[in-house]
């Protein structure tokens, strides 16, 4: 097959689009005054709509500090897909952790490196292949990644292979169930792109990845997976993980419980299984994925009591 009129293969990479990439990673996307506030205004519906649980590393951590003794286990986390401002490999560091942040394009991890200047190590590497030690942390996380990775499968067994028994993963990823009044995905411009049949979103991805890459933000690796809370249980399960939570599930197991009939009435609500599915189906494309001890370890594997914390 003869190469393309401008020299190229239709598989070799387009310089100008990376380059836009990475520019938009670091310096955003300016935009018109009417579409920036358009986009405010989407932005406020959509938290009202569907407000996010986690808005800080601290959320994150009292979240985990549910499923692990930190103390017991280390303090030792990855974040894959750092990119080239890692923020929560920052967040992390300074809350007592051992981070190290994984990054695919060579270009985000020299920025990457420049930007921590010095407070973590950040590797080269993809999901697929963390380029860390197997059972050498305590948290994993896959902040959106996993929607872009060539395997899901595959990502999900190296993560598990990396953890310590005992350990977390904690995902947050695209939502195919979501629903969204203007239809906005935060990953395609093309609106009620979740909601569209397999065929006709991989012929989205061909054309951003052919002809217009500013359907997805020029991304070479642009979201091809779409999944509901099951979708991640079931392959959770197959990868080796134990036991799934939604940010829903444990900040309520969090919080101090409610005396008196409004403290009946939110514990009825959230010990029922359809009202759960209805919530965790919209208000989060977050799980939690504890990888079960072995044999002998940590509690003799039987899993995190949650029973402390008034469920």
């Amino acid at each position: 097959m003869r190469a393309s009129r401008e020299g190229r293969r239709l598989t070799d990479p387009v310089p100008e689009w990376e380059e836009q990439y990475v520019r938009r990673k670091v310096e955003g996307v300016k935009r018109p005054l009417p579409a920036r506030a358009f986009g405010a205004l989407e932005t406020l519906l959509d938290e009202w709509t569907h407000p996010r649980p986690l808005r800080s590393t601290a959320e994150l951590l009292g979240c985990i500090d549910l499923l692990l003794d930190a103390d017991r286990l280390g303090r030792r986390a990855a974040v894959i897909g750092c990119g080239p401002q890692p923020e929560r490999v920052r967040d992390l560091a300074v809350a007592g952790y051992r981070v190290v942040g994984v990054e695919p394009v060579a270009e985000g991890v020299r920025l990457a490196r420049e930007y921590l200047a010095g407070a973590a190590e950040v590797v080269q590497g993809t999901a697929e292949r963390m380029a860390l030690e197997s059972r050498s942390q305590t948290v994993v996380l896959l902040e959106n990644v996993l929607e872009h990775v060539d395997s899901v499968g595959q990502t999900l067994l190296e993560a598990c292979r990396v953890l310590q028994p005992g350990g977390v993963l904690f995902v947050r990823t695209t939502n195919r169930q979501r629903c969204s009044l203007t239809g906005v995905t935060w990953e395609f411009s093309t609106r009620f792109f979740n909601w569209f049949p397999r065929l006709v979103r991989e012929s989205y991805v061909f054309d951003q990845l052919h002809h217009r890459p500013e359907l997805a933000q020029f991304s070479p690796r642009p979201a091809v997976h779409w999944f509901s809370f099951a979708d991640l249980c079931a392959s959770g399960r197959e990868a080796g993980f134990a036991r799934f939570y939604s940010p829903h599930d444990l900040l309520y197991l969090a919080r101090r419980p409610q005396r008196g009939w409004r403290g009946s009435v939110s514990r009825w609500s959230h010990r029922q299984p359809w009202l759960r599915a209805l919530a965790i189906s919209q208000l989060t494309g977050d799980i939690f994925m504890w990888k079960r001890p072995e044999p002998g370890e940590i509690r003799g594997g039987a899993g995190p009591d949650l029973r402390r914390h008034g469920a």
